[in-house]
């Protein structure tokens, strides 16, 4: 309840401080031309139905609940606080770093932030396609840690980006600890005709004894109404402590313009697949081996978005998920067959 009430109060603290600051600049901005160093706030609310109809049973769920901070204080200096207030129920501080910007398109990244790797995890919720992640963003990339990052961006005629960093390994909740090993990820893109994306990356952790190291290749192809993505993530295990890990996501999007109600209405489909993982933290008691903590499954998803983009970004999603697991996978109840119909706002 203490924790409740102090994001809370932190929440407040910088929408009133932000609308000081706005109503302060307004009132200068005829007397002075330099820039207004003011807080940006935004917000993301996701609210779920789902149906499970394996179990005929359904959830109410508030899945995000966002609130953002992010400005400069110096010309090349900025920073980002990020909190959800309810992540399936648990309050969660996701972003925290400041950045600095001593060379033209350099970038100096330190806190806590989204590990540079693969494409579809670093999607925030509010641009997301599907109701819920791919496998390759939930389970099998999906990297948040505290650390160090360079960044790099070069090209005009085509854009590139390099990004690569140094991290605890540790999660976001246990930072007093001191390692003796570091996790390491890289990211190169490139943006060829403002059409085709390329991306690159790779990551290696230590979360406990057993080292990880993952490769992940993405691309995509974007119009202003097409959208179509693949991507795919190798994961191996020193000592071959388990089985290697491969995962595949591809999807496409059409969006259709709309003249009442909503501005468009988008036609999605995805496929998405994942073979056994352990997560090299939880071992078998006797043997100590490491065990598997995501079976091997293969999803269709299918869906309808309606959007509105006007004052506020507004999505209004129905998704049917279809899984198919092998005999002796062990399906989770939230990882099975269901009706989605999801409701997201960002402000």
């Amino acid at each position: 309840m203490n924790r409740i009430i102090l994001s809370a109060l932190a929440v407040l603290t910088l929408s009133l401080s932000s609308a000081v600051a706005q109503e302060t600049n307004t009132s200068s901005s005829s007397s002075s031309s330099h820039p207004a160093y003011l807080p940006e706030i935004h917000g993301t609310i996701r609210s779920k139905f789902e149906y499970q109809t394996q179990m005929q049973a359904t959830r109410f769920e508030v899945r995000t609940a966002r609130i953002s901070a992010s400005g400069n204080v110096l010309p090349i200096v900025s920073y980002k606080a990020e909190i959800d207030l309810c992540d399936e129920g648990q309050i969660k501080m996701l972003d925290a770093y400041a950045r600095l910007a001593p060379l033209t398109d350099f970038t100096i990244t330190a806190g806590q932030m989204r590990v540079p790797f693969t494409v579809d995890a670093f999607r925030s919720p509010h641009l997301q396609y599907f109701a819920n992640r791919s496998f390759i963003a939930k389970q099998v990339g999906n990297t948040r840690d505290v650390g160090v990052t360079l960044g790099y961006s070069w090209g005009e005629t085509t854009p590139m980006m390099l990004e690569g960093g140094v991290f605890n390994g540790s999660g976001l909740t246990n930072q007093k600890v001191w390692h003796k090993e570091l996790n390491y990820a890289a990211k190169i893109q490139a943006l060829l005709g403002n059409r085709l994306n390329l991306t690159l990356s790779t990551l290696s952790i230590q979360p406990n004894k057993k080292r990880m190291t993952s490769y992940d290749f993405d691309i995509y192809y974007h119009t202003d109404r097409f959208h179509i993505e693949a991507e795919y993530l190798y994961k191996s295990y020193s000592d071959n402590a388990f089985d290697d890990v491969h995962s595949f996501n591809t999807f496409a999007n059409y969006d259709l313009p709309l003249r009442r109600v909503f501005n468009q209405m988008s036609f999605l489909v995805r496929y998405d697949m994942m073979t056994n993982q352990s997560d090299a933290v939880k071992t078998d008691e006797e043997s100590g081996a490491l065990v598997t903590t995501d079976y091997k499954r293969h999803r269709l998803t299918g869906g309808i978005t309606f959007s509105l983009t006007k004052a506020f970004r507004t999505d209004l999603r129905l998704n049917f998920e279809k899984y198919f697991y092998p005999q002796g996978s062990i399906a989770k109840e939230s990882e099975q067959d269901k009706l989605v119909l999801e409701l997201m706002v960002r402000f």
